[in-house]
């Protein structure tokens, strides 16, 4: 494919959040006051926290009304990065999620020249686009990857919420990974970290992933936990031990992975887990849930 060919529709709006513009902020609004967000909405200055020029984060991606109030302890540390770097001309922001319909490429970049929500339009930075394709031997080129994935698709209207008028300054690199063992996703997160390290812009890393699914909420608990655990210490063969002995079904593995391989290469030494809940925690039914994590890197 061509890049800059498209506008990649929504595809899950009504579906994992509301497909009406004002419902939609409403409902993001809901998710950092929820009891389980954060507490408040971001106001226009940021909060006192380290911030860096480029930050790493993991989020889910559920329905809003499960997964979107842990989402937002990750927002809000987007928020606070946009603020810090308003007066920069161009943000990127590079979200990876799963490939959950396993159709496309392995590793496949969007090419399309934005992604629209019912809130608007966030370009693609075609120009890192081309880059990051013409030196890596695993990232492809490829809309049919991203055509029905909702994993990177749910993060847009955060990042807009979060943007607000600074929208037009940001620019996305959405990758969605079929392929996510070890080998992978550390090569896709060592390429990404050479375009970070040459391009020198403000960056912002998302990985996107659900955690434990469908089991009681306890059992679910302490299976996200010691994957949790090896996520704080950033050490990605710990991780991928655990995934493999408790057959955790954490649908964004590699995502998570690659996002830590990132952090490491920046120097970031620990993950801060910002919010773990599980869809029990919201809809209060624990017999059969989904865990979710934000997480901050640093």
């Amino acid at each position: 494919m061509s890049l800059g060919s498209k506008t990649r529709p929504p595809c899950v709006a009504g579906q994992f959040y509301p497909s009406d513009r004002d419902e939609l902020f409403e409902l993001i609004h809901r998710s950092f006051t929820d009891p389980i967000g954060p507490g408040k909405f971001p106001s226009k200055s940021a909060n006192e926290r380290k911030i860096g020029k480029v930050e790493s984060l993991l989020v889910p991606h559920a329905g809003y009304i499960y997964s979107g109030p842990v989402a937002a302890h990750s927002y809000d540390v987007v928020h606070d990065f946009f603020q810090l770097f308003k007066s920069e001309s161009r943000i990127v922001v590079i979200i990876l999620g799963p490939n959950h319909y396993g159709i496309g490429s392995g590793v496949a970049l969007s090419g399309s020249d934005s992604w629209e929500t019912p809130i608007g339009k966030v370009k693609v930075d075609l120009e890192l686009a081309k880059q990051l394709v013409d030196r890596s031997s695993i990232i492809d080129l490829d809309d049919v990857a991203h055509s029905r994935e909702h994993s990177i698709e749910v993060q847009i209207p955060f990042l807009q919420a979060m943007a607000g008028s600074l929208i037009e300054k940001i620019s996305i690199l959405p990758i969605c990974m079929m392929l996510q063992d070890f080998e992978t996703a550390t090569e896709v997160g060592n390429e990404l970290f050479a375009l970070i390290h040459e391009v020198d812009l403000p960056s912002i890393v998302l990985g996107s992933s659900d955690l434990t699914h469908y089991e009681p909420h306890k059992r679910a608990f302490e299976k996200d936990s010691k994957l949790l655990k090896e996520v704080e210490e950033v050490d990605i063969p710990a991780f991928y031990t655990v995934i493999e002995k408790l057959n955790l079904s954490a649908c964004g593995y590699g995502a998570i992975a690659a996002t830590m391989q990132v952090s490491k290469r920046l120097g970031k030494t620990k993950g801060e887990i910002l919010k773990y809940a599980t869809s029990g925690d919201t809809s209060g039914d624990k017999s059969s849930v989904v865990g979710y994590a934000s997480v901050h890197f640093d």
